[in-house]
């Protein structure tokens, strides 16, 4: 758009701009501007529009973006801002342009690429879920082609009621299903196993619910989790190779991390130090990798003694103790930023589930089944989790937490440690995520 731009408007040759007079730096910083902001409004999430009048919106406030880059690297050089015509065409050419092929490309990818058909059998609550979660994100490949069950239920995302479950070797035979997902509330009486074993011998893809919950969705389902799973699973935990890597990357992340940030933590120092009394650093008992206890370090954000009178209760929103300073540096996780030295002691890593009090992680592990597996990996800056799930601060959302760090704990590997950083940032600066 912007090389096009230049083209029809320019009054040098195209070859001439771009390269003898820093055409190529001046459209990278727009070009630049203008991914980040495309990432920044989560358009590179979901391959379907939901609404095109919003997609027109989002890419307009976008280009406003770029234009105040624009105005502020003129401030600081004038040689890298793109000539103001070019930048109007150009922008004008981005804002109809790249909508107009989001539109048509969403249908013809998911066209070219095709989805999988799945039929159910069963139509349990987690069989709900996820064919739920199919229709709302096609990009995860799968479509719901309809399922069996001993009555029908209410529920349109499940695609037709194809009869009981003893009907699974006729359904197969008329739909020819790229998998068979089974979800059976009550399999007592209801399970027709020798059929499901006559259609596996015959090449069939046939997998738990709770399989494809995890590929889907991204976490691990309590509901069906059972002990016996783990016990025979072969992945119960992260590879010890990966672990190890884990140690020196998260090392030497924490060591530049720190380095860079000397500067502004030394800052945030003197705004806690200045505003409220009492020390800077705050240091608190966490759980750590096999349930060890270690202190945490973070920047001080609540009033001194603020639980003389509460004890140890649950971060909240709009939280009294916490200080007119505190509430800023948590909500763009400043107050975080000395953990650095804990993940330099070994105490924890740059990514895992987020360490938890003692007093908590007592009751949590009596409520909540397979709690303490969290504490099999180093406790994380940042985690799985954070970046999934918002700000909680009930049981059900302890549980749905866990479920990200047990999906964490079996697929922990440095391409997803390295996803993970790199979504950080947006969840800082965009308040998103736990806390």
């Amino acid at each position: 758009c912007y090389v096009f731009a230049y083209w029809l408007l320019g009054t040098d040759e195209v070859e001439v701009y771009f390269l003898l007079e820093d055409g190529i730096a001046r459209t990278a910083i727009v070009l630049v501007t203008l991914i980040f902001g495309i990432y920044w409004a989560d358009l590179y999430v979901d391959v379907q529009v939901p609404s095109a009048l919003l997609l027109y919106q989002q890419f307009c406030l976008i280009t406003g973006v770029a234009f105040i880059v624009q105005a502020l690297v003129g401030y600081l050089n004038q040689q890298f801002v793109m000539p103001h015509w070019q930048m109007l065409v150009g922008s004008a050419l981005f804002i109809v342009i790249l909508p107009a092929w989001r539109l048509a490309y969403a249908p013809a990818a998911l066209r070219i690429l095709g989805r999988r058909r799945v039929v159910f059998l069963g139509a349990s609550e987690i069989v709900c879920e996820i064919a739920a979660h199919m229709k709302l994100r096609p990009q995860t490949g799968y479509v719901a082609a309809g399922y069996l069950a001993p009555e029908p239920v209410e529920s349109e995302d499940l695609g037709p009621y194809l009869g009981l479950p003893s009907s699974i070797r006729q359904a197969h035979a008329d739909i020819k299903p790229a998998l068979v997902a089974v979800g059976l509330a009550e399999r007592r009486g209801h399970m027709p196993i020798y059929d499901l074993l006559e259609l596996r011998l015959h090449g069939a893809q046939i997998q738990e619910a709770g399989a494809l919950y995890e590929l889907v969705m991204g976490r691990v389902s309590l509901r069906v989790l059972r002990p016996s799973m783990l016990v025979f699973s072969d992945e119960i935990g992260p590879a010890p190779l990966n672990v190890a890597l884990q140690r020196v990357y998260s090392f030497l992340i924490a060591l530049v991390g720190i380095l860079v940030s000397a500067l502004v933590m030394l800052v945030v120092a003197l705004l806690v130090r200045l505003t409220s009394r009492g020390p800077v650093l705050y240091r608190q008992d966490r759980v750590g990798l096999h349930g060890r206890i270690f202190k945490v370090l973070k920047f001080r954000s609540m009033y001194v003694d603020a639980e003389a009178r509460t004890g140890a209760v649950w971060a909240q929103k709009d939280d009294p103790r916490v200080t007119p300073v505190g509430r800023w540096i948590r909500r763009f996780r400043l107050d975080e930023l000395p953990q650095l030295f804990n993940v330099l002691r070994g105490e924890m890593a740059v990514v895992g589930p987020r360490p938890e009090r003692p007093e908590f992680v007592q009751t949590l592990t009596e409520q909540i089944p397979f709690y303490g597996q969290r504490h099999f990996v180093k406790p994380g800056i940042t985690g799985w989790a954070q970046i999934n799930h918002k700000y909680g601060d009930s049981i059900e959302d302890t549980i749905t937490k866990l479920e990200f760090d047990l999906y964490y704990l079996k697929n922990l590997t440095l391409s997803m440690d390295l996803y993970i950083m790199f979504h950080t940032a947006k969840v800082m600066l965009l308040s998103k995520g736990s806390q």
